[in-house]
């Protein structure tokens, strides 16, 4: 075993201090549906903000951006856009603040306030509960893989079968780990609610910045005392139409991985990105954990600030740790084991290089975090899985008069059902990257055509909805058997071609949503967009009323914003890399996107509404 009694320490003591927010915070999450699922509404956007950051420090997505730094260098800034994770920049400027103007408690709830009550209302309903139970279940069991993969680096099961009465099969040792684990997120998440989410959030975040900055400062060290053996175009974000990385002189497998990945035509692969990264970004967040934190927060103001504050809290801090650790790897790859049943497996650097260069103290901190980030994750997506679960079906369908200790219990059964399927669902993935890539490439882009339109064109109906998110999630579930091989990145056009067609042909074919439902949406969530008919009659009946005329300010401020937060990725590599000019300019740019957010965003921001 790798781990010394004071890391073992500093893990369990984190571990117990998750079982304390559960039981603490109990008895303050029963007091109703509200407070369990969204806090009351009554935490600041700041611990909010706070704790979204920390479910995307997540460990999963760790060991995939500290592979991506390692292999594709600078120009790994630019993956991580199939999320797309541009997409906080939108929600900061205004989606935010729409959703929350909403007051409602999750995405499927928000179909009432958009669709009315009708047949095809509750059509559209019942799939955006049935999206995201899908997407709930691919993200648990996104995370249930990378956490056994990790731990079992650091707990071998050699040393671990000592202590377990059963066999487990080696290609089933993570799969063991990852239950273990998921145990203790499911205990203080399922009791304590959306609260006992976010102060546990808190203490990972505290874990993870002093770990991040220790491993990075570690590794300027390091560069400072050997030279950094990476082929040319590895120091640089730009690129041209291939991605021209060649490893055979240094690193001769790498070039199989650049291969396996399919980024080769970077140019292409680029374009793609942007392309389905902001429609994506445009159709307003997943129903997921972060939109769960949005409808927790107290006002639309909040929504936002709350929004803007994720990129400035996380970006910095854990891309100064994934260069740290992605240097390190770099500079002493023959130190590393990266052997998984006798082939190379990219996505142990991480782990690898945790065991290789944390010293004690710190090595208990950094996993201590790092399995915090991973309950963080799985929490916070069992909490929005369990709202969709208990208030859009159970509710809705079921027994809408259920009483508050009724609702608690369901609640509990639900998460442990959601835990149990997602557990089956992590032992048929090839690894974390299969798995993340049919989360952003398939259901992302199942979800985008539907959810664009129902925000900016007064004309889309339930129907359509119901429809284009069949037209999507048909071939998000499909398409890979079909085109076997191919980056689910580039099946999107096609998908998007036919949830286009079932939103278009299911709209016109049926009746427009009732005028006064549309009114009312219109006046409440302000949007800009195709909303010309149902905006003049509003101004009609009410000439004090001002329409949102926002768009191009919006518009600019999105452009400056994924420049600010992509400034924001780039200058902690290059600090850790000691690059003086990069950082000057690099610094420069977030400075004055900075300047530029505060007069055309900041100080725009309603003040009450």
């Amino acid at each position: 075993m790798k781990l010394s009694i004071l890391d073992v320490s500093i893990i369990l003591t984190y571990l117990l201090a998750t079982v304390v927010i559960g039981l603490v915070l109990k008895k303050r999450a029963e007091r109703s549906k509200n407070d369990y699922m969204l806090g009351g509404n009554k935490l600041p956007w700041y611990m909010l903000g706070l704790s979204n950051a920390s479910g995307m420090f997540d460990i999963s997505g760790t060991m995939w951006l500290v592979t991506l730094l390692f292999v594709y260098g600078l120009k790994s800034a630019w993956i991580p856009w199939l999320w797309p994770v541009f997409n906080q920049i939108f929600l900061m400027v205004f989606l935010s603040m729409w959703l929350r103007r909403s007051n409602v408690s999750t995405g499927a709830e928000w179909i009432g306030t958009r669709f009315g009550y009708g047949p095809s209302a509750n059509a559209s309903h019942t799939i955006i509960v049935i999206f995201a139970i899908i997407m709930g279940l691919g993200y648990l069991a996104y995370g249930f893989i990378g956490v056994g993969k990790f731990v079992e680096i650091f707990v071998p099961w050699e040393y671990a079968s000592q202590f377990v009465p059963f066999n487990v099969a080696p290609q089933y040792v993570p799969h063991f780990y990852g239950i273990l684990l998921t145990c203790f997120a499911v205990f203080y998440s399922l009791l304590g609610g959306m609260m006992s989410i976010v102060w546990a959030d808190v203490i990972q975040f505290v874990l993870m910045a002093i770990a991040a900055i220790a491993i990075g400062v570690i590794a300027m060290i390091a560069v400072n005392d050997a030279p950094l053996g990476v082929p040319d175009g590895w120091l640089t974000p730009f690129f041209g139409a291939r991605l021209d990385l060649d490893w055979t002189s240094i690193i001769p497998q790498v070039n199989e991985k650049i291969a396996s990945d399919g980024f080769s035509l970077f140019t292409v692969f680029f374009m793609m990105m942007i392309f389905k990264g902001v429609l994506g970004s445009l159709a307003g967040p997943a129903p997921t954990y972060d939109m769960q934190k949005i409808l927790s927060t107290k006002s639309p103001r909040e929504a936002a600030l709350m929004s803007g504050s994720v990129s400035l809290i996380l970006m910095p801090l854990r891309y100064f740790m994934i260069a740290g650790f992605g240097v390190l790897a770099v500079l002493n790859f023959d130190k590393l084991d990266l052997l998984v049943n006798g082939q190379i497996d990219f996505e142990q650097i991480l782990p690898s290089a945790i065991s290789e260069f944390a010293p004690t103290g710190l090595l208990g901190l950094l996993l201590a975090g790092l399995l915090a980030a991973f309950m963080s994750t799985f929490a916070g997506t069992l909490n929005a899985t369990q709202a969709y679960l208990v208030n859009d079906i159970y509710l809705k369908h079921v027994n809408p008069a259920a009483t508050n200790k009724r609702i608690m219990t369901i609640n509990r059964l639900a998460g442990l059902g959601m835990v149990a399927v997602s557990i089956v669902l992590g032992f048929f993935a090839k690894d974390v990257n299969d798995i993340l890539q049919w989360i952003v490439g398939g259901l992302y882009g199942s979800y985008v055509a539907a959810n664009v339109l129902k925000w900016y064109w007064w004309r889309f109906n339930g129907a359509g909805f119901f429809w284009g998110m069949v037209g999507g999630l048909v071939p998000a579930l499909s398409f890979r058997s079909i085109f076997d091989g191919v980056l689910d990145l580039y099946t999107f056009p096609l998908m998007l071609l036919i949830a286009l067609i079932g939103c278009i042909v299911g709209t016109l074919m049926t009746k427009p949503v009732d005028e006064e439902i549309l009114k009312s949406f219109y006046r409440n969530i302000r949007p800009w967009g195709f909303w010309g008919p149902i905006k003049e009659k509003v101004m009609a009946e009410d000439p004090n009323f001002v329409p949102n005329q926002g768009f191009k300010n919006d518009a600019l401020n999105v452009l400056v914003g994924v420049i600010w937060q992509t400034s924001l990725v780039i200058l902690p590599i290059y600090l850790v890399l000691q690059q003086a000019l990069p950082i000057l300019i690099t610094a420069i740019i977030a400075i004055v996107c900075t300047a530029i957010l505060k007069k055309t965003w900041y100080d725009k921001l309603p003040q009450d509404s």
